[in-house]
């Protein structure tokens, strides 16, 4: 099974379309799939539910979806650094599902492990246990958050195999393998593709078995959070 497009476009056709729930990997900048998300952006689907731990920043990443109006409701941790994110919201124009960084990880997780609820205490007696079942185990309250399982999961890797077997990047892994996991289709934009049998097995990160879909982004931009020092006289 041939597993490698030419692509970013032809690897969403026929799989992308309004409405769907998507998970797409990355944590703040770090480890996007931006040709991924750009060719989204350009499918014109709308209506989108987007898993992600925050939607980028104004103008990169998720937040060219959020330009367009192609998403319609978040599941993030964190909105801090976007704008529009904000303005959208506050106005009522997106909806949003605030879920504890931990949680969303595990949510993710359980989908991609089949297991379709699971209890935890973060967020009890807050507005994230809201409308959610509690239960008492050992005298303390939990809390039951369903999984996630996305229609298509977009994701980042250092480098796959034909097989399609990834290799994640130090800190770029991040939310990568679990929305990888959770989704029925994955997708997954790579800088390198080698041979199968080229990756030593104990360096996989990730089974090809998760992997449906591979295309070869050699040189994304890479726009990540710099520090800046100002220097100070007599410093």
């Amino acid at each position: 099974m041939n597993k490698i497009y030419p692509s970013a476009a032809e690897a969403l056709k026929g799989i992308v379309k309004d409405g769907q729930l998507m998970a797409v990997g990355g944590f703040g900048l770090c480890g996007i799939p931006e040709a991924l998300i750009d060719a989204l952006r350009d499918s014109a689907v709308k209506n989108l539910t987007v898993i992600s731990n925050n939607a980028g920043v104004d103008g990169f990443g998720l937040g060219k979806l959020l330009e367009t109006r192609q998403i319609k409701r978040m599941i993030s941790s964190y909105v801090g650094e976007n704008k529009e994110f904000e303005r959208q919201y506050l106005a009522g124009e997106l909806e949003l599902e605030f879920t504890p960084q931990g949680t969303l990880a595990e949510k993710l997780r359980a989908g991609g492990a089949g297991i379709p609820a699971f209890f935890t205490k973060t967020g009890v007696g807050t507005v994230v246990a809201e409308g959610k079942e509690l239960r008492e185990f050992d005298g303390e309250t939990y809390v039951m958050e369903r999984s996630l399982v996305p229609e298509v999961s977009l994701v980042k890797a250092q480098r796959a195999d034909k097989s399609g077997n990834l290799q994640f990047n130090l800190t770029a892994r991040n939310f990568n393998p679990a929305a990888a996991m959770a989704g029925k289709i994955c997708v997954v934009e790579v800088e390198e593709i080698v041979e199968t049998g080229d990756m030593v097995p104990d360096q996989i990160h990730l089974p090809g078995i998760y992997v449906h879909r591979i295309v070869l982004n050699a040189h994304p931009e890479k726009r990540i959070e710099k520090r800046t020092i100002t220097e100070k006289a007599g410093a």
